[in-house]
């Protein structure tokens, strides 16, 4: 027989094998020597009260062998000899899943990255994290697996009308993620390991005849009868295929630049801009686990946040429970901040970004602009970055504000100690961030301090403990590259693919690989 069950356990509980087996015994009343085996179908957090809760879902054999977790079976084919070449720009998640379903549809993908390869790339982010050195394409948004690669590896998505999310979990788990993310209500894998994976994605596009070429920066399309037929690149070559699909992520301006220029239609999209707030992980786990110190087998606390403030929102985006904040700049001259967490998520910090809604409307009235082009919320997020630098003093040291002297228009004396490695310094973020970010922040801090108040004599989110660090401001794409609904192509031009986040269809690594897997099955006509 065979049956699933739930389980409420302490974490210490469910963290023994022993003792699972028999909270299912004594669940379903039987002998424990007849339970053959359990496999894990979900397991979540639930810290509502001062006992925190591990609730699992579990499939259970009893009195017959217990079955293998199911596994899903990719057909990695050989195209290397395939008719019909595609052409992916981009090799973060949206452009790699797109490039492995092309495989498996018989097509042989041609992925062109501007930057470099990951072991490569490391060495760039050494330069940008300890002397200031951006170079602008080589860094934590450009070069192979993208954003994504160092940006943490949270793999939550609600996108699921979007595509197959157990398919793209199953995925990461092939190529060397940890089991645990099929069942882990928010899975993570860690910035430390998504190397390693995105190296073995890569070394079976390879192995089965695709290409993967790096320092390849498109710089032109070639368009002929409202239809592209290749791309050039910005050492002289050309490359050609049925079809192209654009999935260049959401900081290359260049080719919003060059779309532009080229009068292929885009659209200004809105996003949101803020700071990264950073906390020390012992208060974030005082106030959501209610309780002096977080024990052994409860993984460091997150947070998820939202204020409405006269109508805009104010919402906390990509929270790294023991982590660091990174510089995410793609070019000199901009202060821009993102966060991440190792796999173990042992840093003595936490961080988030805490954002506010940007509407073109928003741009427009403080700019006073009547004619707005598909442009302008991109160059309203690049002026915010360039002020951020002239106000953090130069070499990505980026400008920061103790959180209540932030609500109270006071410059910080000091700034407590924070994991962004090029360091920060004191300034007024008023004179950064633009009047209607600042405002609604500074009313959403408030808020936020009595959804998550001081317990058991600690320190509650609203405290002179916590430092914002300005700008996060690479939250989405502030442009959208348009494409029909049915058949995923540009209107205007044939065979291109917008695809990703970069396009304005995905947000975050799980629903960037859908995009890119929808796509590669619509080229392919499956």
């Amino acid at each position: 027989m065979q049956q699933t069950i739930d389980l409420k356990l302490t974490p210490e509980e469910a963290a023994s094998d022993e003792t699972v087996l028999h909270a299912i015994a004594n669940k379903i009343s039987i002998p424990l020597q007849h339970i053959s085996g359990y496999t894990i179908l979900k397991r979540s957090i639930d810290a509502r009260s001062r006992q925190p809760w591990i609730n699992l879902k579990l499939f259970v054999s009893i009195k017959q062998p217990h079955p293998a977790r199911e596994k899903i079976n990719f057909r990695f084919q050989d195209v290397s000899k395939a008719d019909q070449k595609v052409i992916i720009v981009g090799a973060g998640p949206a452009g790699l899943f797109a490039a492995l379903q092309l495989i498996e549809s018989g097509i042989q993908p041609i992925l062109l990255e501007r930057g470099k390869d990951v072991k490569s790339r490391r060495r760039d982010l050494a330069a940008m994290n300890k002397q200031g050195i951006v170079n602008p394409e080589s860094n934590y948004c450009f070069g192979e697996g993208g954003a994504g690669t160092y940006s943490d590896g949270k793999l939550f998505t609600r996108s699921n009308k979007r595509g197959d999310i157990d398919r793209i979990l199953h995925l990461f788990v092939h190529f060397g993620a940890d089991e645990k993310i099929l069942y882990d209500a928010h899975p993570h894998i860690g910035t430390n390991k998504l190397p390693q994976i995105i190296t073995a994605m890569r070394e079976q596009i390879i192995e089965s005849g695709g290409q993967v070429l790096f320092d390849k920066k498109v710089v032109d399309f070639r368009i002929k009868d409202n239809a592209i037929s290749a791309v050039s690149t910005a050492d002289g070559h050309v490359f050609d295929g049925a079809a192209v699909i654009l999935a260049t992520g959401h900081s290359a301006r260049d080719i919003f630049y060059l779309l532009h220029e080229k009068k292929i239609l885009i659209e200004a999209k809105p996003f949101a801009l803020g700071v990264r707030a950073e906390h020390p992980q012992e208060l974030i786990d005082q106030a959501q686990y209610k309780c002096d110190a977080r024990g052994f087998y409860l993984p460091p606390a997150s947070y998820s946040l939202v204020q409405q403030v006269q109508q805009v929102g104010v919402f906390s985006f990509c929270m790294c429970p023991g982590g660091i904040i990174a510089p995410a700049a793609t070019a000199p001259g901009e202060i821009v901040v993102n966060g991440w967490s190792p796999s173990k998520r042992n840093n003595p910090y936490a961080n988030s970004g805490i954002v506010v809604q940007v509407q073109l409307k928003d741009v427009m009235n403080q700019r006073g602009l009547k004619n707005p082009d598909p442009l302008s919320l991109l160059n309203f997020q690049e002026e915010v970055e360039q002020r951020a630098f002239a106000a953090g003093g130069g070499d990505l040291q980026a400008p920061a504000q103790r959180m209540v002297d932030f609500c109270a228009n006071k410059v910080s004396q000091s700034l407590p100690k924070c994991s962004y490695l090029p360091g920060i310094t004191s300034a007024d973020l008023s004179t950064v961030l633009p009047p209607f970010i600042h405002h609604a922040l500074q009313k959403a801090f408030v808020e936020f301090g009595k959804k998550m108040p001081a317990r058991y004599g600690g320190k509650g989110y609203y405290t002179n403990e916590a430092v914002l660090v300005a700008t996060e401001s690479r939250t989405s794409s502030p442009v959208r590259i348009p494409r029909d609904a049915q058949t995923l192509q540009h209107p205007q031009i044939k065979n291109l693919y917008p695809c990703g986040e970069g396009a304005g269809y995905a947000g975050g690594i799980v629903s960037a690989a859908m995009d890119g897997e929808r796509v590669a099955k619509m080229i392919a006509g499956l």
